[in-house]
């Protein structure tokens, strides 16, 4: 697989991370495409297996989300401001503190974005237990399988 299509299929997976944000936006199935193209494009046994592991993980991930409440961010008074700050957060906390990071990343981002709108400590930590209830987590186990998912995809490619 040469360079311009190995950046590609990283780039449709980086679409898919930033889908998984946005409402009506495929994002799991975005990253799984792009870890199947790269796959079909590179027939290596760790690149099946990193396919056979984005399934199963974003199979789990829509089994969790199924049983989550439904995603309501937006009626709960959810802009791109607040998502980009989740998203962002949950990027970052999962590059410092590898994998696990992403979760309290994704509720410090949140926890950033309103106490930046509402200005107080009190109100912010209330903005954030409504929006975790109104979606919110739903919207977190979707971004944290795309994460695990890119994460195994990027470390199977670094590997060679």
């Amino acid at each position: 697989m040469g360079v311009v299509e190995l950046l590609l299929a990283g780039l449709v997976i980086l679409l898919g991370l930033c889908g998984v944000l946005l409402p009506g936006v495929p994002g799991s199935w975005l990253v799984w495409a792009g870890v199947l193209w790269w796959a079909l494009q590179d027939p290596r046994p760790v690149a099946w297996s990193v396919l056979v592991g984005a399934t199963v993980v974003l199979l789990l991930s829509q089994a969790v989300r199924w049983a989550l409440p439904s995603r309501r961010l937006r009626a709960g008074g959810a802009g791109p401001r607040l998502t980009a700050f989740a998203g962002a957060g949950a990027f970052l906390g999962f590059l410092l503190i590898p994998v696990v990071g992403a979760i309290p990343g994704f509720l410090g981002g949140i926890y950033l974005a309103e106490r930046l709108r509402l200005g107080r400590h009190g109100e912010a930590v209330a903005a954030l237990r409504t929006a975790m209830r109104s979606g919110g987590s739903s919207v977190l186990a979707e971004l944290f399988a795309c994460l695990v998912v890119a994460a195994g995809w990027l470390g199977a490619v670094i590997a060679g």
